[in-house]
């Protein structure tokens, strides 16, 4: 038995019965690794006149906690006895949730302030410690949500942290590698007994033709931008499940972070674009899945991220290097060629993190949207039937 399997039926629990999210740490034994979250008491769950709540819970197996959690008083801090295996958990709050109206009862001009959606929430941001994935979780933050910054590259995720401050948590990840990403698991039902959104961001390019290009390459490729999607939702997607066995009416979101490219075909960029492509099946296809969790899977299609690293970088940034390749004709500078991009945009220009944010925030807040690509292209990839 695991913290990943009790964890998220715990927190599903405070979830069902106080309407707002929470985090819910487990308290660690003496020789393991623990956390302590910068949480708010939960209002409701002290008595009156008290300074601390205990409740303690008993279950023969797993299949048996639901119930058994349905059956006591909930507390700030809980004990959970599964199968004879005990655990502790200390329940909290990030900042000050609000409840949010849902269902077919609420008017139209009730929508909420679209940032409000993630306030008190607990998301995690895959490659985000740099480009996209950074202005995501600086937006998340901004808005109230308590983010896990998970990248390969360890070191961006723990400056990214310390910068942002305490809603925010590091986690070191390759998400191309299983056993990785349910160590990511465990670790975040360990801190906040689960999730409510997952942004599966992280993402490369291998340019090359197909009359050249590596096996290698196309690979990588593949395995970073298709089938660590997969991994992404096996693994965390099983957290937002479990939680749902003691949540039934709270519903959580996985968004992937697509591309234009997985709307429309890429020269010499097969790799990426295909496994773009691949990407949105697999959101539709997971969409129809996920739906009986209460999950919804969406997808959303940025178009160039000019400002970004990949794009921008002095030294090997595409601007330069398609400079020195003389891959745009006249160009004499780098703002030639990026005038030369931007020219192709009907909004004439490339895409800011704000755009992928209030896109990111519509699909959070849309209740009746599943399986979807939204395209954030200033016009430059438009859908058609």
């Amino acid at each position: 038995m695991s913290i990943a399997q009790i964890a998220p039926l715990v927190r599903g629990a405070y979830l069902d019965r106080l309407g707002v999210p929470v985090a819910v740490t487990r308290v660690a034994g003496d020789d393991e690794p623990g956390y302590k979250l910068d949480v708010a008491p939960v209002e409701g769950l002290r008595p009156e006149g008290s300074d601390w709540s205990i409740g303690l819970v008993e279950a023969a197996s797993l299949d048996d906690l639901p119930a058994a959690l349905a059956a006591v008083p909930l507390a700030e801090q809980l004990g959970v006895t599964v199968g004879g295996e005990s655990y502790a958990f200390t329940v909290g709050t990030v900042g000050s949730p609000t409840p949010l109206p849902h269902g077919k009862d609420v008017a139209a001009s009730a929508a909420a302030a679209r940032a409000d959606v993630v306030r008190g929430k607990v998301a995690v941001v895959t490659g985000g410690a740099q480009g996209f994935g950074a202005e995501i979780v600086k937006g998340l933050v901004a808005s109230g949500a308590f983010v896990y910054i998970a990248d390969l590259n360890g070191d961006g995720a723990a400056a990214l942290a310390a910068e942002l401050g305490p809603t925010t948590f590091p986690i070191t990840v390759n998400v191309a590698d299983e056993a990785s990403v349910a160590a990511m698991a465990e670790q975040i039902a360990a801190l906040t007994g689960g999730l409510d959104l997952v942004v599966s961001n992280a993402g490369i390019v291998r340019a090359g033709g197909v009359l050249e290009q590596d096996l290698s390459a196309f690979q990588l490729t593949t395995d970073i931008n298709y089938t660590a999607f997969f991994l992404i939702v096996k693994h965390l997607g099983g957290l937002l499940a479990a939680q749902r066995r003691t949540a039934p009416s709270w519903m959580t979101d996985i968004v992937q972070i697509n591309s234009k490219s997985g709307l429309v075909g890429s020269n010499r960029n097969g790799a990426y674009a295909g496994s773009k492509f691949g990407g949105i099946g697999l959101v539709q296809s997971f969409a129809l899945e996920m739906v009986d969790h209460g999950v919804k899977v969406n997808a959303i299609c940025p178009g160039n991220f000019y400002d970004g690293p990949l794009w921008s970088d002095p030294d090997r940034g595409l601007f330069v290097q398609y400079l020195r390749s003389g891959k745009v004709p006249g160009a004499q500078t780098v703002d030639d060629v990026r005038e030369f991009y931007e020219s192709k945009v009907p909004l004439r220009r490339g895409t800011y993190g704000a755009d992928v944010m209030r896109a990111l925030y519509y699909l959070i807040e849309q209740e009746y949207e599943t399986g979807q690509a939204v395209p954030v292209t200033g016009g430059q990839v438009m859908l058609s039937s």
